[in-house]
């Protein structure tokens, strides 16, 4: 079958710049409209007036503060000296970055700063009197290092504050929270400074579109004209650089567009600088540039000139890992060279070849080069979505406190206006700030990166969160209503009239456990990045890439676990408050207020802060996520994901987010169902890995439900029976690896009109201690709220009928009561008077109409089969004593159990009436009393007599030659036929085997022991062989009787089938479950299948697939087949007869028990009957040891090589079997096993385990135990 083209990844590449034909410059002068040429701030000095120092040449003086004030730095000083800050610009050094304070005695300078201790006098500049009250105060200051002095964010504005005076700090500009004035006399004195980008003589241009490709539009997306203009947001510079400055780094940016349909479409795009040729300037633009003398128009040749160019990838998905890796292999494969292919071929073969991940596809590994390659992992497996979010970009240019007072601000749906110099870090910022509310999504207007001719969105009367450029500011005043954030100088501006918001306001626990986790982080990330790491060559980058942002990926997840650890924990239990739909609906079933208790949640939460959680719950997020958890969306991973977050009791002390190192640091893990606990040898504990194949197992089932129950003609009969079989798997405790098998019943409900068991499936999942996640909650709402619900207003005539089945029913219960008091065996006719008072009166009286018609089916077939025939076998044994105690039954484990008298019809129909796990148990009971009643006539005269009188059998189970597993009717729930049981005898019979040989050591290795030897990988095949640990992969074999196997096909553990039968479903649809072409093309996942119901007594119509497949007339040769069963068998189809013939077969030899021909061979053996009885006599005086130590005499004796492919644990269990029967099973792995443990003082443990004599591991025998294999002979 031909697979389904999936979508292309990307769906253009754009490289924008200066046109072709010329872009216009912004105005004459090829400057930017409305700004203005600053040079950034290089020198800082103090000057002190009083003592007669003057300002130094080139120097500016601030005089006065923004009021109008004196700007005196020592006004706090008896003696004034007159102090004044003076400052220089220009392009000679590198640019000053940041500005401080420093209280001498009280703190130490931070690496990188400078101290500004003295004069240009040489005197002290100190801004107060050290003394033993007060510490000596400094100015500070961090300057680029000389590789960065262009492009940085450097100082280009100072200015001094008094509070006192009403001044604040405007707009942009940055204050150091630390007051210059000290001492006792003077006001308070605060320092600001405003930052900017300090670049090089410049001439700015209008971004053009240079290429693309390709070159016609996409039908669905036309490339938007805008797209140059978000990739160059401060248009196209070319600039002026010193001959020695170093190559500037490639930037990365991402913005984020929204198409006609409403489709949103990411973009990432780097920017880099090229060579620009002089001869393209005219002499204006060469003066202006500084490329010639002013005075007599000579060039000057120390300086190069660059331009400014972009590169861009289109995508509907926010790869922008892939794509950033993608755009530097572009640019750094245009700058080196040459090669052999040019660069296009390489962009083309990008686009075309590389798709989209997908479920057949879920990682995708991109070869670029053989030193570069990509990996793409499908979406959908990560329940966190993919953003260009920078988490540490965040901390770093908000620090932890104003972090959360952003957080606060988008949980209550603020009017947000971030700004920034740097396009890069504003687009990051931006999508952190709506990833870090996950699960809550942002409905309101979104636009990370905006440039400024659309700047008109800030008029908006909603919510929003836009980002744009600083250089706004210098044309346009703030909206009032906006808090803007300012990502340069790490401030917040809010309106003057409105109260500042506070982290505080967050929930006290929740939000100082945030605050402090991120302050941590912070420290650590001003470990990592220092000035020495920021100081990266082109070159160290080419070649370290992965290493430089390998530390940085990982800090990202830690904050953003920080903040997904906040979400769970202040919405912890937000799903005991959902509401769900149990009646028929009506017009305000789908609101808020009718699907989420909102009262008892905000009850839940603590008093002091229920201002904050009124906010929430009445914000547009907190409504939509509420309709996400409560009907079917397209984000339940995410919720699903975030449910398994919140249910962590300590997620303080629990890793919710971790690294895949696997994949060097470039994919992400999340959490996952909880691993198995480890023993002290690492091994998985048995119990847990044998529940979880069997829970993968009824999951395999769940999955093929939807197939089976199309196939049957009725649909509710089989529905009822997978609703068994979940009370089925929750009487034996299966843990389930998820919730699967609950979610497809209620689909299925929803489909076929049943509301009322959608409802009972959903008790049933609560009673199991499990939870309904978001997926499953909202196919539970989405059957009860569709499907028809069963009309309560009943009319007489269908009463009247109801009532006239029952009675019929209580005439069926009548006739063997009479024929039972005729012989004198039950009670007088008051009995059946009460009884039949109390079934009218439990019907017409309390008029349970609904219950009745629901179990009406199940009523008449418990009635007319079970109970009948349960009264029918007691009359055959003579009264007795034992007749007036009660039976004991057997549930589904083989526990004994204590159901209501068999001659008590009220607690029978009391039972029925009434569902518990145990109704059947007196008809399980009556099943294995009837298999254990030939006991005189011997185990295989038996298990014979049984075989030729089950007719309704679905399938005869065996586990070897002639060891058999019961049979099905023992179980909790009805089974379909599987073929004719009028035609006895007729039609094929299909032996199936797992017991597969391990090449390396040449020994047999069983089911339980091939289970135990499977890993928790869904992607491994192979098991390992207990007696030499080597891996090989199982085999399946299946052939008619005495035939040699026509079927072989890999043994796939439950894991790795269900992985693959999901797959199979994703590709080619659940159709394929019913067609032949199953048989023929997927093989493997058919006959796995088919072994795996039948081991579980499933129903299923796999079989029928059989009979109209080609295999079928391989196998039985008759034409037309008219029916199909199956055996399982527990030891192999094809016994090697070059070898000795095992211990159980040479019993059933010399006992003359009728058996499948194998050829056997004469062997020398030394295995006589004599050795046999020997053997036997040994297990049955329990003294297991002896027959251990008789065996390995016995072969030691014997001259050659033993020719022996099962260990001696199987040759003796087989032969305990076939001579004593299933009941010793059990007995003899305890015996068995404590007579290895007394063997390996004496012989020593290693030698035991170098003639295979050592017991099943725990695993194995918890593997047999779990999958119900109580064997018989």
């Amino acid at each position: 079958m031909t697979e389904e083209k999936c979508p292309q990844l990307v769906d253009y590449f754009v490289v924008a710049g200066l046109a072709p034909g010329g872009s216009a410059p912004l105005d004459e002068e090829g400057q930017q409209r409305g700004g203005r040429v600053v040079e950034p701030v290089t020198d800082l000095v103090v000057i002190a007036r009083g003592l007669g120092e003057e300002v130094p040449e080139g120097f500016t003086c601030i005089e006065k503060t923004q009021g109008g004030h004196p700007a005196e730095l020592s006004a706090g000083l008896i003696n004034n000296p007159h102090m004044y800050l003076c400052y220089r610009r220009g392009h000679d050094k590198p640019p000053i970055l940041d500005l401080g304070v420093l209280y001498e005695g009280k703190e130490v300078v931070k690496q990188g700063w400078y101290v500004i201790e003295t004069t240009p006098y040489s005197r002290s500049a100190s801004l107060s009197f050290g003394g033993p009250a007060t510490h000596r105060t400094f100015l500070t200051y961090r300057r680029a290092p000389e590789s960065q002095a262009l492009h940085t964010l450097g100082v280009t504005d100072i200015s001094l504050l008094l509070p006192s005076k009403g001044e604040v700090a405007a707009h942009t500009f940055c204050r150091v929270e630390k007051n210059l004035n000290t001492g006792i006399w003077g006001p308070a004195l605060y320092l600001c400074y405003k930052r900017a980008v300090a670049k090089a003589n410049a001439l700015v241009y209008e971004a053009g579109l240079i290429s693309r490709y390709p070159e016609a539009d996409v039908e669905s997306f036309p490339l938007p004209e805008s797209v140059p203009m978000f990739c160059l947001p401060m248009g196209v510079t070319v600039e002026s650089w010193p001959l020695n400055t170093k190559y500037q780094l490639p930037v990365f940016s991402t913005f984020v567009l929204t198409s006609a349909c409403g489709d949103k479409v990411y973009g990432a795009a780097i920017q880099f600088y090229e060579a620009f040729p002089r001869e393209c300037l005219s002499e204006r633009q060469s003066v202006r540039l500084g490329l010639v003398s002013v005075v007599d128009r000579r060039p000057i040749t120390n300086r190069t000139l660059q331009v400014k160019k972009s590169v861009c990838v289109l995508s509907h998905w926010p790869f922008f890992t892939v794509f950033q890796k993608f755009l530097t292999f572009v640019y750094r494969y245009s700058i080196s060279g040459p090669h052999v292919l040019p660069l296009e071929k390489h962009i083309s073969s990008f686009m075309h070849n590389v798709p989209f991940p997908s479920p057949q596809r879920p990682r995708i590994l991109v070869q670029l080069s053989p030193y570069d390659n990509l990996l793409l992992c499908q979406p959908v497996s990560s329940p966190l979505l993919l953003s260009g979010a920078s988490f540490v970009k965040l901390l770093q240019n908000l620090g932890p406190e104003n972090a959360c007072v952003l957080l606060l601000a988008v949980l209550t749906e603020h009017k947000l206006l971030l700004h920034s110099l740097r396009p890069d870090v504003l687009t990051s910022v931006s999508e952190a700030l709506v990833s870090m509310t996950f699960p809550l999504r942002w409905h309101c207007p979104y636009i990370p990166l905006c440039p400024l001719r659309l700047a008109d969105v800030l008029c908006a009367p909603m919510p929003f969160i836009v980002g744009v450029h600083s250089s706004y500011f210098d044309l346009y005043d703030p909206p009032t209503d906006v808090v803007c954030v300012d990502l340069d100088t790490n401030t917040i501006f809010q309106a003057e009239d409105k109260k500042p918001l506070s982290w505080r306001s967050l929930p006290r626990k929740h939000g100082k456990m945030l605050v402090n986790t991120l302050t941590n982080l912070m420290k650590t990330l001003e470990k990592i990045y220092t000035t020495g790491q920021e100081e990266a060559t082109l070159e160290f980058l080419l070649t370290d890439y992965d290493l430089i942002y390998g530390r940085q990926k990982q800090l990202e997840l830690e904050i953003q676990e920080a903040f997904l650890r906040f979400m769970s924990c202040l919405l912890r239990g937000y799903r005991a408050y959902l509401l769900p739909i149990t009646q028929a609906p009506s017009d305000r079933t789908t609101d808020c207020s009718s699907l989420f208790n909102l009262q008892g949640f905000l009850k839940s939460r603590e008093r002091t802060h229920q201002k904050f959680y009124t906010q929430l719950t009445r914000t547009q997020m907190f409504t939509q996520f509420i309709e996400e958890c409560s009907f079917v969306s397209d984000r339940h991973a995410c919720l699903e994901f975030f449910d398994e977050c919140s249910d962590v009791e300590k997620p303080e002390e629990v890793r919710l987010i971790d690294l895949d190192e696997a994949h060097s640091g470039e994919h992400t893990v999340f959490i996952m169902p909880p691993e198995e606990p480890q023993e002290p040898d690492g091994s998985e504990l048995p119990d847990m890995w044998s529940k979880c194949l069997l829970g993968h197992c009824y999951g395999l089932w769940f999955i093929y439900l939807p197939t089976f129950v199309r196939a049957e003609s009725a649909k509710v009969r089989a529905l009822q029976t997978a609703y068994e079989v979940l009370k089925h798997m929750e009487t034996r405790k299966v843990v389930l690896p998820d919730e699967v098998c609950y979610r497809i019943l209620m689909q299925l409900c929803g489909q076929y009109g049943q509301p009322v068991l959608a409802v009972r499936v959903l008790l049933e999942m609560k009673k199991a201690g499990i939870t309904p996640n978001t997926i499953t909650y909202a196919y539970y709402n989405k059957a009860v709220l569709e499907s028809k619900w069963p009309s309560t207003n009943q009319g007489g005539r269908l009463r009247w009928a109801k009532l006239r089945n029952v009675l019929m029913a209580v005439a069926q219960f009548r006739q063997p009561v009479r024929q039972r008091q005729k012989s004198g065996s039950v009670g007088s006719r008051t009995g059946q008077d009460i009884f039949t008072c109390y079934l009218f009166f439990t019907i017409v009286c309390n008029k349970k109409w609904s219950m009745l018609e629901y179990h009406f089916d199940i009523l008449l077939e418990y009635i007319s089969h079970s109970v009948l025939s349960a009264f029918l076998c007691s009359q055959c044994r003579p009264p007795g004593p034992r007749d007036t105690v009660s039976r004991k039954a057997v549930d589904e484990n083989y526990n004994n159990v204590s159901p209501p008298s068999r001659g008590s019809l009220t607690g029978k129909l009391q039972q029925l009436l009434t569902p518990t796990r145990h109704r059947v148990s007196g008809r399980r009971a009556a099943s294995v009393d009837a298999r254990r009643s030939g006991g005189e006539n011997g185990p295989v005269h038996r298990v014979s007599e049984q075989r030729q009188s089950r007719k309704a059998q679905v399938s005869s189970l065996s586990v070897g030659s002639d060891v058999d597993l019961p049979d099905t009717t023992n179980l909790a729930f009805p089974l379909r036929k599987s073929w004719d049981t009028n035609q006895e005898g007729a039609g094929l019979q299909v032996l199936m085997s797992s017991c597969s040989l391990c090449r390396s050591c040449n020994s047999l290795v069983y089911d339980e022991e091939i289970m135990a030897g499977w890993t928790s990988d869904d992607s491994n095949l192979n098991s390992s062989c207990p007696f030499c640990s080597t891996t090989f992969v199982p085999l399946l074999n299946g052939s008619s009787v005495g035939e040699s196997p026509q079927v072989t096909v890999a043994y796939l553990s439950p894991l790795v089938l269900r992985k693959e039968l999901e797959s199979l479903l994703e590709n080619e649809g659940e159709a394929v479950l019913a067609q032949g072409q199953l048989l023929d093309s997927h093989s493997i996942i058919f006959w796995n299948l088919v072994w795996y119901f039948h081991r579980l007594g499933l129903p299923s119509n796999l079989l029928q697939l059989v009979r109209s497949s080609p295999l079928a007339n391989q196998l039985a040769q008759v034409t037309p087949l008219p029916a199909v069963r199956v055996r399982l068998l527990w030891d192999t189809l094809t016994p090697d007869t070059d070898h000795w013939p095992p211990l159980y077969i040479l019993w059933r030899i010399h006992s003359g028990v009728p058996m499948r021909n194998h050829s056997w061979r004469r062997h020398n053996h030394p295995f006589t009957l004599a050795f046999l009885e020997e053997v036997l006599r040994w297990v049955g005086m329990n003294e297991v040891h002896k027959g251990i130590t008789l065996f390995l005499e016995t072969i030691a004796k014997h001259p050659g090589t033993p020719k022996i492919q099962r260990s001696l644990y199987r040759e003796m269990l087989f032969l305990t079997l076939a001579a004593m029967g299933r009941d010793h099973v059990a007995a003899f792995d305890k015996k068995y096993k404590a007579a290895y443990q007394r063997l390996s003082g004496s012989l020593g443990r290693g030698e035991l385990r170098r003639k295979r004599a050592q017991p099943p591991s725990p695993k194995a025998v918890d593997c047999r135990r779990s999958f119900l294999l109580p064997l018989e002979c």
